[in-house]
């Protein structure tokens, strides 16, 4: 089906995410911090990341930052987690490609349907080109 790269350095939310895709018929990578996944997404190119905020070496905003500056990934789109409370600019997240911004606890079938389709939504886009 598709190719997604789960990034979170909580590896209960990558395992949780990961069975969720999974068992949907996805594909899934996944990556415990910001440079893994930043070298994941340069080598597979995955149709959609889902990434933690907060991560070691790299934070959500500063992958997706650097998604951007390569024209191979930068049109991949990005779902950001984040705590509960935590709000992220607009701007920022436009600025970003940054799709969704989705606060912890989350519904795993929520973040499923969410991700079908931003995928749904960039293979269309994709066949019109």
């Amino acid at each position: 089906m598709s190719l997604i790269l789960v990034a979170d350095d909580e590896s209960h939310i990558v395992q949780v995410l990961a069975l969720k895709f999974r068992n949907a018929g996805h594909d899934v990578i996944e990556a415990n911090d910001g440079e893994e996944a930043l070298g994941l997404v340069r080598k597979h190119r995955p149709d959609v990341l889902v990434t933690d905020m907060q991560m070691p070496f790299m934070n959500g905003i500063e992958l997706a930052g650097a998604m951007l500056d390569d024209p191979a990934t930068a049109s991949i789109p990005v779902v950001v987690l984040t705590a509960r409370g935590w709000a992220m600019d607009e701007c920022i997240a436009t600025l970003a490609n940054v799709k969704s911004v989705e606060s912890k606890p989350f519904s795993p079938r929520e973040i499923l349907s969410l991700v079908e389709n931003l995928v749904d939504s960039t293979k269309s886009r994709s066949e019109c080109s």
